[in-house]
C-alpha cells in the first residue's frame, strides 16, 4: 500500500538509520534560535512502551547535513512527548531542558549542548515560562498510572492510593535556582467541584499544562482517572495565575482535549462546549469565557493545534481514518477564499501492525520553526520513526490556479 497518499509540498527526512527519531509534542519549539539544529530523541526500539531500564539518547539534528549530535541521555521518557525535550528560552542556541531519573526521583534538567554539564531542579518539568523563569511540574508516576504514554515507568507514586492528596498538584519550579513549590493540591482542586458526587472518591491528575504566551497565567487539564476498564474519563479546563490564584473554570467536566494559546488571553482548544457540548475548535477567552466556534467545516475532527509565530496561520494534523493514513493541515486565518484551509500531506502511519497502540502510536505532532517559514513532524511512513521538515515558502505558488 502506498505510504504517502498525497503531498502538496516536498518535504525531506532529517534523521537517518539505524535507531529511532522522534521530537514528541507538538508545543514544544525543537530549533534552536538561529534555526541551525533541530532537538531529537534517539532511541532503540519503537514497537513497545518503555520500561524503567530503557534509555533514550538526547541530542540535535544539524539542519545542514542531518547529523545527530548526542549530548545526554535520560531514562525518564516516552513515545508521545518524549523527555519534554525543549530549548531554554534565555539561552537557545546552548541549553536544552529536559527531563531524567536522579536518585530515585523524576527530575528536571538544564544541560549543556555544547559540554555535556547538567543541572538538576528539584522537580520534572511539565512546561516551560516562555519568558524563561519558571517551570510547572507534576507527577509523572501518577500519568504513568494514567497513561504511560505521557508518564515515565520506573518510581511508583507516593500517593498512588489517595484520589484528592493534599500534598501532590501542580508545582512551580525556579528555573535559576532549582527550588519548587506546590501551588495547588489535588485536594484544594477537588474542592471546587463540590456539585460533582461522583468526585468524592475519584482519583484526579493533571494531564497537560501550559502556560499562556507572555507566562503570566497557565491553563491546564485537570481529568478522573477511568472507574473502569476502557471507560472513559472526563476533562476540565482550568487557568491560574503564578500564584495559584484567579482560577477559572472554562470547561466543566467533560470533553476538552489539544490546545494553544494565541496570545496571553485567547485559547484555542478542541472541546466540547456552550450548551449543547458541540464538538469543535473553539477560540476561549480566558477573562470572559466566551467561546467561539472556529470554521466546524473544516476542523471537524481531534488534532494537535498550533499558531504560526504571528497567529496568521493554524497548524492541525488528524488521527489515521480507517485506512491508517494521517493527515496534516495549513490553515489560514484571514483568508475567506476556498483555498483557506488545505492539506499538505497524507501519510500512513501503520506500517507495523502494533504501532497504533495509544502507548507507543506516532502521531504527526506538527511544529512551526521559529519564524514560521517551516514546520517539522515525526512519522513512521517508511517503517521506522523519523523527524521530518517541510518549507512552506512555496506555498503559495503552488496553490496557485
Amino acid at each position: 500500500m502506498r505510504q504517502i497518499r498525497q503531498q502538496l509540498l516536498p518535504f525531506e527526512r532529517l534523521t537517518r538509520e539505524p535507531g529511532h527519531y522522534f521530537f514528541g509534542y507538538y508545543d514544544l519549539q525543537p530549533w534552536s534560535r538561529d534555526g541551525r539544529f533541530h532537538l531529537c530523541h534517539r532511541v532503540a526500539f519503537q514497537d513497545r512502551t518503555p520500561t524503567a531500564a530503557d534509555p533514550a539518547e538526547l541530542g540535535m539534528v544539524s539542519m545542514a547535513d542531518a547529523r545527530f549530535i548526542p549530548f545526554a541521555q535520560t531514562y525518564a521518557w516516552n513515545f508521545q512527548q518524549g523527555a519534554m525535550l525543549q530549548w531554554h528560552p534565555l539561552q537557545p542556541d546552548e541549553v536544552a531542558i529536559y527531563n531524567t531519573r536522579a536518585g530515585g526521583e523524576f527530575r528536571g534538567a538544564l544541560c549543556s549542548v555544547w559540554t555535556g554539564e547538567e543541572r538538576l531542579l528539584e522537580r520534572p518539568v511539565a512546561a516551560v515560562d516562555p519568558r524563561g523563569r519558571y517551570a510547572l511540574s507534576v507527577n509523572f508516576s501518577r500519568m504513568f498510572d494514567f497513561r504511560p504514554g505521557y508518564g515515565y515507568a520506573g518510581i511508583p507514586d507516593p500517593f498512588g492510593q489517595e484520589a484528592h492528596p493534599k500534598e501532590d498538584g501542580v508545582f512551580l519550579i525556579d528555573l535559576q535556582s532549582g527550588a519548587s513549590r506546590l501551588l495547588l493540591s489535588y485536594h484544594e482542586l477537588a474542592a471546587r467541584f463540590g456539585q460533582h458526587d461522583w468526585l468524592s472518591g475519584c482519583k484526579l491528575l493533571v494531564n497537560h499544562i501550559t502556560f499562556n504566551s507572555d507566562g503570566s497565567r497557565f491553563v491546564f487539564l485537570l481529568r478522573n482517572f477511568p472507574p473502569a476498564p476502557r471507560a472513559s474519563w472526563k476533562t476540565a479546563v482550568l487557568t491560574a495565575n503564578l500564584e495559584g490564584e484567579d482560577v477559572r473554570l472554562l470547561n466543566d467536566f467533560g470533553l476538552a482535549s489539544h490546545y494553544w494559546w494565541r496570545d496571553p488571553q485567547h485559547l484555542l482548544i478542541y472541546a466540547g462546549m456552550g450548551s449543547n457540548g458541540e464538538r469543535g475548535l473553539y477560540l476561549v477567552d480566558d477573562q470572559t469565557g466566551r467561546a467561539e466556534l472556529v470554521d466546524p467545516a473544516f476542523f471537524t475532527s481531534d488534532g494537535h493545534c498550533s499558531y504560526s509565530p504571528g497567529g496568521a496561520k493554524i497548524l492541525y494534523d488528524s488521527y489515521p481514518d480507517h485506512d491508517g493514513y494521517r493527515r496534516l493541515y495549513l490553515y489560514d486565518v484571514y483568508d475567506v477564499g476556498e483555498r483557506r484551509g488545505v492539506t499538505l500531506a497524507t501519510l500512513r502511519s501503520e506500517p507495523i501492525g502494533r504501532l497504533e497502540r495509544v502507548d507507543i502510536r506516532c502521531d504527526l505532532h506538527p511544529r512551526w520553526n521559529r519564524d514560521g517559514s517551516a514546520i517539522s513532524f515525526d512519522s513512521v511512513h517508511e517503517g521506522h520513526r523519523h523527524l521530518y521538515w517541510m518549507e512552506l515558502a512555496r506555498l503559495d505558488e503552488r496553490m496557485e490556479p
